[in-house]
């Protein structure tokens, strides 16, 4: 049954949606600028829980809404404002949610992007309900020159936020690094959340070859490709910034449902199922990987009864061929052997336990027979790149080198 939800869901939904929100105010997304603010902060678009309705809350200004929502325009012109990735990088699609905008969506939007050497120092703070941009911050935005940045998402219209359409997906070719990214709401409106999918890149140049990195976390371009099932919670999840807030800020699978009607365990306590579920992800860098981390933090009825961890390095040509047969093939070796976990738990496992030494791009967590995980960390030294010269026409460049950003990249399928 997981597999068949996953694969509904796949169909139904685009690929780039299994990538990181580079933009979610948890990683450090946040708005430095919006030109009005009337109903609704913009800030609201970022955050990470899905919006909400509360059909009898109303502020001074007039209904409250879970989103971004400018007054009616009566001026020329149209309000847009300017988003601050928490991770720049490679960004594939968006996702833009006007959930419970029924009657006052806007009905078209448009998405810019820019890359800058250094970040702005101005910014937003405290509640914007009721407030608009000042003559002083509409003059600091305007040395930016955010109207002529590149288009990611040329203006398009928008569907109302009811259930059924709610979620606008602009899946996009842009092969630049992101930092900034301009959105533009034609003329006004609301919007309840932006998501921005994408794969974090880190400045390798600066990283020691003798330093030991998480080098599966999201802020270095780590990035799930593939899961099993993701009935409660993403896998990307995992490698998220510090510790879970909660249950839903990690990996959560459902029960499965072929195990043993009554259970028995091996000799080490390990529970003697016949299923499991995984998850793959690409590092954000090649590496040999010296210690691990697996935390089953908030998970204290539902934790997985034990993991391992089998690891690969891969061509962008076999990276492409299985993630088309669902990870079915591969070439794994187990980097971590079965381990028994505990509830609620950071497990640390060193070099000592590992059976691996070899530089590996991709990791597959194998849990049994099911639960969740909240955190995966891969602590490793990053490897020198060696470019394929067997480049598959169906994948981008798998490691390429820009401005000395060493990242990931391939097309979705």
């Amino acid at each position: 049954m997981a597999e068949r939800r996953a694969a509904a869901r796949a169909a139904a939904e685009p690929d780039f949606l299994q990538f990181n929100d580079l933009a979610c105010e948890t990683v450090g997304g946040r708005v430095i600028f919006a030109t009005n603010e009337w109903f609704a902060p913009a800030a609201n678009l970022l955050k990470r829980e899905p919006p909400q309705f509360i059909t009898s809350a109303f502020t001074e200004f007039g209904k409250w809404m879970d989103g971004w929502e400018t007054r009616r325009k009566r001026i020329p012109g149209h309000d847009w404002c300017i988003i601050q990735l928490g991770v720049p990088g490679l960004i594939y699609g968006f996702d833009v949610d006007t959930s419970f905008f029924t009657g006052n969506h806007s009905p078209y939007v448009s998405i810019q992007a820019g890359c800058l050497d250094e970040p702005p120092t101005f910014t937003l703070d405290g509640d914007r309900t009721g407030m608009a941009a000042s003559d002083s911050q509409l003059a600091a935005v305007a040395k930016l020159g955010s109207e002529v940045w590149p288009e990611l998402v040329p203006v398009s219209e928008l569907q109302p936020g009811y259930s059924d359409c709610c979620h606008n997906y602009f899946k996009v070719n842009f092969t630049h690094r992101v930092t900034h990214l301009r959105l533009n709401m034609y003329p006004d409106g609301g919007i309840s959340r932006l998501r921005v999918y994408g794969v974090g890149q880190r400045d390798w140049s600066s990283v020691s070859t003798r330093q030991d990195v998480d080098l599966v976390a999201l802020t270095n371009g780590g990035v799930c490709l593939g899961y099993s099932d993701a009935h409660f919670g993403h896998p990307r999840n995992m490698i998220g910034f510090g510790r879970a807030a909660n249950m839903a800020d990690g990996w959560e699978t459902a029960r499965r449902l072929d195990r043993p009607k009554e259970l028995k365990v091996d000799q080490r306590g390990i529970l003697q199922v016949p299923g499991w579920e995984w998850a793959v992800f690409r590092l954000g860098h090649p590496g040999v990987i010296s210690s691990i981390e697996v935390d089953t933090n908030h998970f204290k009825g539902n934790f997985p009864d034990s993991c391992r961890i089998e690891a690969c390095s891969l061509t962008p040509k076999e990276e492409a061929q299985c993630i088309r047969t669902r990870w079915e093939s591969g070439k794994w070796q187990v980097l971590l052997p079965p381990q028994k976990l505990r509830p609620h738990h950071r497990h640390l496992y060193s070099e000592a336990e590992l059976t691996l030494t070899r530089p590996v791009s991709h990791v597959r967590l194998i849990i049994a027979p099911d639960g969740g995980v909240s955190r995966l960390r891969l602590w490793g030294r990053p490897t020198p790149i060696t470019a394929s010269s067997d480049q598959s026409t169906e994948s981008i460049v798998l490691f390429h080198t820009n401005r000395h950003f060493s990242h990931y990249s391939f097309c979705i399928y």
